[in-house]
């Protein structure tokens, strides 16, 4: 069945709000990158092989693996008259090459003893290539630098709350403004995986302003699409032209994209966990059950006070969430790195573009086939034909 486009009618393109959201998940960002690919491809066949994601959305927001997408997108870089730093068809090829680096893999009979080991005495990997990864492609960018708004959530472990790092709060809180390879190390940070991030942020005469101690922000926000809009609303409610309207959320068309789950293999039960202690929920046939769960419930309760709230105001077609619920096995992992795990993720964002259109159910929590939609690539394409047209119209629109 074909997709049911879009309906344009009443639409004031120039004042709506465009959220790309990207969860968190390790590896499994090729399947957010293989997705990002097509889109920008569908956006390139409307207006030309020159545009990229980053022209299209008002702001971009990326938890740990989608932090660094983010930071792939929104980065300019000099050596491309300060284009983005990377296309879409770039974040698959990018992370082949440097993920069995970031993440080596111990082999032989005893290598998954020394990564269980490892896990429950200290990070399972250094962090070293990929800090060193991140550093030399942000370079000296600073969070006000970026080429369209984004958001990236981290978590402080000495304060014990968020610490989003937004294009919006910058703009009031200068402590903010600190390197995108530092953002990019710590929303990565993802306990028992990677080392914690410190660092500081100086003012002008060399004092610290203000300490950071960073983790992943998969504790706060897997899914950050709530983020994002929280901050984009908390903007237009310091604008006199909007704080009189009150919110909007109709005006929001978001795209959001996970990176799978496998919770149709059903891994764990009650009678299960009921005997586990804090090694094994920390550590269980070579996954960490405890961060599993909660990664989970943060991108699955996001998706669904999204569903809830654009039900509300009948305005379901402006909100695509993707996500696949059927991984099983290594696919579902976060850092398994091998050649045959990546190739198997690549086909996974392939598979998922031809799978129906789903949403959550809001009476049962689960995915299913949306009546009158077609393929996730035809509302892919439906989507970018309304990017394309906001777009236009916002350049259209006489500066005030």
């Amino acid at each position: 069945m074909a997709s049911t486009p879009i309906s344009h009618q009443d639409i004031k393109p120039v004042n709506r709000i465009t959220v790309l959201s990207i969860d968190g998940g390790g590896v499994r960002g090729i399947i957010p990158g293989v997705i990002l690919a097509n889109l920008e491809s569908q956006l390139q066949a409307i207006d030309g092989e020159h545009v990229r994601i980053a022209d299209y959305f008002d702001v971009i927001a990326g938890t740990s693996t989608g932090g660094l997408i983010t930071a792939m997108l929104a980065t300019p870089d000099p050596k491309k008259n300060n284009r983005p730093l990377m296309a879409a068809t770039e974040i698959v090829p990018f992370y082949r090459k440097n993920l069995p680096l970031i993440f080596p893999q111990k082999c032989g009979k005893f290598g998954k003893l020394i990564n269980t080991t490892k896990s429950l005495i200290g990070p399972k990997y250094n962090g070293k290539h990929l800090h060193k990864l991140i550093k030399e492609m942000t370079k000296d960018t600073f969070l006000r630098k970026t080429l369209t708004n984004v958001v990236i959530p981290t978590f402080d472990v000495e304060e014990l709350q968020p610490t989003i790092f937004s294009s919006y709060q910058v703009k009031v809180d200068s402590s903010l403004n600190v390197p995108l390879a530092d953002i990019c190390i710590a929303t990565s940070a993802a306990p028992t995986y990677l080392p914690a991030h410190y660092f500081e942020k100086l003012n002008k005469s060399g004092t610290v302003m203000r300490k950071y101690n960073l983790i992943d922000g998969g504790m706060c926000a897997n899914n950050p699409t709530m983020v994002a809009i929280r901050e984009v609303t908390k903007d237009m409610m310091i604008r006199p032209e909007d704080s009189e309207k009150g919110i909007e959320y109709d005006r929001f068309i978001v795209i959001s994209i996970g990176t799978g789950s496998n919770k149709n293999e059903k891994k764990y039960n009650a009678k299960m966990v009921a005997k586990w202690g804090a090694l094994t929920w920390l550590c269980n046939a070579g996954a960490t059950p405890i961060i599993d769960c909660f990664s989970e419930a943060s991108s699955d309760m996001v998706d669904y006070h999204n569903s809830v709230i654009f039900t509300a105001f009948q305005s379901n077609d402006n909100y695509l969430r993707i996500q696949d619920d059927t991984l099983e096995g290594d696919v579902a992992s976060v850092d398994i790195s091998t050649k045959k795990n990546l190739d198997n993720l690549v086909k996974v964002g392939d598979n998922l573009l031809n799978k129906k259109f789903t949403r959550v159910n809001l009476e049962t929590g689960v995915l299913d086939e949306v009546p009158g939609k077609g393929t996730i690539r035809e509302e892919i394409k439906s989507f970018a034909e309304l990017l394309s047209q906001i777009r236009k119209e916002k350049i259209a629109k006489p500066k005030s």
